[in-house]
């Protein structure tokens, strides 16, 4: 029969027994959902791609029943079945068996706008507690999902890697039109480097029995806070895309959260389910999913370019859309898995905050800041300005030992409970800088100092335009530079591996980068 005859039908409120006031359609690439009062009836296109095969009826029928099946697992009592749509003799189309069955139709309860997650965190009403309800349910629902040898098998590296191969195939095309090159190449390298050096690791996952038969598209809009929490829509057509390490749902949702905006909100659904799950290994592959799923979402935005007469404007919102995806998966590539000990270092006005900041967003490192703690351990006001002579009050020499001293108590606390640290500070005294390079070799962790010079007319721009500032922190000022620069000890006693040099005049992007790349690859 023509679907739009269907559709129409289905399109009137007088087709459904409940008599609704008004039906709302919307359109999916592969179905056909009816909002129709307390119900929703979803029908699937008789569409065939490389991931799913809709065709026929039996074929559409089948899915529809598996669509019950698996969703029932986390919404038992939204699914309510699969109901045939049928033409009678008079050539009517109508639910319910009848003498001619045309297609199938999945029928559900309507679950309430309001309350599903991406709206209840836009309202700025979920916090911790719906995190850990959350967190609760899904590792219940794990423990408790299929597993078998089948399933383990889309566990192993050489599955996984076909998966990520393909990723990087489909977006060739893309490269500098959705995903700068740069970002191409590192996470494909990232990626391949995984695979390699955690294989070990993935093959425990499956013996500890963590490939599951899962969700598959864990985000924000599939998940309903009422009185109980409701898990539904999960991937009913395709094996491939539902199973896998349990460690792929929470990747998925907490990348959905980060890019949704909330990744304090990822955080804590992060901690209470490694809590509720007691799955020690899961952060170690992580970051591994999260890049790749923000990478997939990267890729199937892009491939809406490909659609005819697309406008200017909707074009641009493509690009940009599947940009933050492909970055968000260059971020979760470049976070540090391991801990490291990295030192900014220059003169004032040099852009050492700046760019301890960007490196910290990248490398996922905690940010200890010389400026913050000196005020703090002198119990001055952040925010107050202190317009004292060079070396001269709480900046004096044996003040700033004080506060370099407890700079190091601090990273090494951070270290040991497995953290990388970036501190912020001018780091002038090369006494200052042997000492941090001594504490990460007692702490057996990676050491480099990042060394920020500028012109000195960028400098002065900066430091005049501090000076107003109300919200800086610093107490650095022009008339300071030049008795600076004479009491800087220059960086001559590391080694060029772990000494880089960034000039923030003008355009230091590329010059970062190949930092933030160099230490990620140096794991």
């Amino acid at each position: 029969m023509q679907l739009s005859k269907l559709v129409e039908a289905m399109a009137h409120p007088s087709f459904y027994p409940e008599k609704p006031d008004r039906v709302e359609l919307i359109e999916t690439h592969i179905s056909y959902v009816f909002l129709a009062g307390d119900y929703v009836y979803k029908v699937k296109k008789p569409v065939l791609f490389d991931f799913l095969d809709f065709t026929t009826m039996e074929k559409r029928k089948f899915y529809c029943e598996e669509e019950i099946r698996l969703n029932r697992r986390l919404a038992p009592d939204t699914y309510l079945g699969v109901i045939a749509i049928s033409r009678d003799t008079r050539g009517k189309l109508r639910l319910g068996e009848g003498p001619e069955i045309v297609d199938y139709a999945v029928k559900m309860k309507k679950l309430p706008a309001d309350k599903m997650l991406k709206n209840v965190l836009a309202a700025g009403a979920a916090g911790e507690n719906t995190m850990d309800r959350l967190a609760e349910k899904l590792a219940d629902f794990h423990r408790q999902a299929k597993t078998d040898k089948q399933i383990d098998a889309v566990g192993d590296v050489d599955h996984i890697r076909g998966n990520t191969q393909e990723n990087f195939q489909e977006t060739k095309d893309f490269i500098n039109i959705t995903i700068p090159e740069y970002q191409y190449n590192f996470i494909k390298a990232f990626t391949e480097k995984t695979l390699v050096t955690k294989e070990s690791l993935f093959r425990k996952r499956i013996s500890d029995h963590r490939i599951r038969e899962c969700h598959g598209d864990l985000h924000l809009d599939h998940i309903c806070v009422a009185d109980e929490i409701i898990i539904f829509d999960c991937i009913e057509f395709n094996d491939r895309f539902r199973c896998g390490d349990v460690a792929e749902d929470v990747a998925f949702l907490t990348m959905d959260m980060d890019f949704n905006g909330y990744p304090h909100l990822a955080k804590s659904f992060e901690k209470f389910y490694l809590q509720h799950s007691g799955d020690v290994d899961m952060p170690q592959v992580l970051n591994f999913y999260r890049s790749y799923y923000a990478y997939v979402r990267g890729k199937v935005a892009s491939f809406r370019l490909t659609q005819e007469a697309l406008e200017t404007n909707e074009r641009q919102q493509i690009i940009q859309t599947a940009g933050r995806y492909f970055d968000l998966a260059y971020r979760y590539a470049t976070r540090l898995e391991k801990p490291a000990l990295i030192l900014t270092a220059g003169l004032m006005g040099s852009g050492k905050s700046y760019q301890a900041k960007i490196l910290s967003d990248y490398l996922g490192a905690l940010i200890i800041s010389a400026d913050k703690l000196r005020k703090k351990i002198f119990h001055v006001r952040l925010r107050e300005r202190r317009h004292e002579g060079f070396g001269q009050g709480i900046y004096s020499s044996d003040h700033s030992i004080l506060v370099y001293g407890k700079i190091l108590e601090l990273a090494e606390k951070n270290i040991r409970q497995n953290k990388a640290v970036i501190v912020d500070a001018s780091f002038k005294k090369r006494e200052h800088r042997i000492r941090a390079r001594e504490l990460a070799v007692k702490l057996g962790v990676r050491f480099y100092i990042l060394e920020c010079l500028c012109t000195e007319e960028t400098a002065r721009k900066r430091l005049e335009k501090r000076v107003l500032d109300n919200d800086s922190v610093s107490d650095g000022r022009w008339e300071l530079l030049q008795s600076q620069k004479k009491d800087f000890a220059p960086i001559d006693e590391m080694p060029p591996q772990n000494h880089f040099i960034i000039d923030t005049s003008a355009h230091p992007d590329i010059a970062r980068r190949n930092i933030i790349e160099k230490i990620k690859l140096d794991e």
